[in-house]
């Protein structure tokens, strides 16, 4: 997978999970304000099922799947990364983003591979001389 492809891939994950996060605040944010939750003090102990509230529920679920989208293309970013990575001669990018991606750190390895990253596709020149 090439580098633009991978930066493509993963921008559009983080936009995803961006969004998918903002729509679940205004979903919660919007039920509140109608009333759509059944209050006892400070706790929330039912939803009133008024149409608003089932539609807040649906946007929730509609935000939930963006936010689990944004997830899976963040790891197929990765992955692709990876394996991009693993064609260059020099393994120190590769085993960045491994190490970084399995201690939870995988966003941060991302970006630092979107900015200054290698491109493993493209062709290296031959370092093979040749003998007079």
């Amino acid at each position: 997978m090439p580098k633009p492809t991978i930066t493509r891939v993963f921008l559009g994950s983080v936009a995803a999970l961006v969004a998918g996060a903002l729509l679940v605040f205004f979903a919660i944010w919007t039920a509140f304000a109608a009333g759509a939750f059944v209050m006892e003090g400070h706790h929330v102990v039912g939803i009133d099922p008024t149409p608003g509230a089932w539609a807040m529920v649906g946007l929730g679920l509609i935000a939930v799947f963006a936010i689990l989208g944004g997830c899976i293309g963040g790891l197929v970013a990765w992955i692709g990364a990876l394996l991009n990575t693993a064609r260059i001669e020099d393994k120190t990018w590769f085993v960045l983003l491994l190490v970084l991606g399995l201690f939870s750190f995988g966003f941060v390895a991302m970006i630092a591979y979107v900015i200054a990253g290698p491109d493993g596709t493209t062709i290296q020149p031959n370092r093979v001389a040749t003998s007079a």
